[in-house]
């Protein structure tokens, strides 16, 4: 059963995820950096019949790509532990589940941002971010 959030508790939790949600970012390009670098490198060994392999510097960045994927798995699987979802790692995007008048919506935070200023229905994502205003903060529960 998911967790669900009132706007004091996910803002409270923000400075927590925060770190996290920057190292996965972190992670997931050097992550991407890696895996494009060996792409081209494979590319480079097919195409001289692997006959000039750097066997030292192919290593460093296995280690580089493998390193990258544990730090990017341990964000991801902290932010979740503390019960939020993370949507885009691109745009830096964390949802906060909730019940909004009985019915599960998302609290939604982008990295960068100050505070939790705005919310949606999880079938909107965040092109249906709406402002939180007051018949929403009255009509919110966490749970409980």
């Amino acid at each position: 059963m998911p967790r669900y959030f009132t706007l004091p508790e996910a803002q409270a939790l923000v400075p927590q995820v925060e770190g996290y949600l920057r190292q996965a970012v972190s992670s997931k390009t050097s992550l991407a950096g890696a895996v494009s670098e060996l792409q081209g490198e494979s590319e480079r060994i097919r195409l001289t019949g692997g006959a000039q392999v750097d066997q030292g510097k192919l290593l460093e960045t296995i280690s580089r790509r493998d390193a990258a994927a544990v730090q990017l798995r341990d964000a991801l699987a902290a932010i979740q532990e503390h019960g939020c979802v993370v949507k885009d790692l691109d745009m830096g995007l964390l949802d906060f589940p909730a019940l909004y008048r009985g019915e599960e919506v998302c609290l939604c935070w982008k990295l960068g941002e100050p505070e939790i200023r705005f919310w949606h229905r999880p079938e909107e994502g965040y092109r249906g971010r709406k402002p939180i205003g007051q018949e929403f903060l009255d009509n919110i529960r966490g749970s409980a």
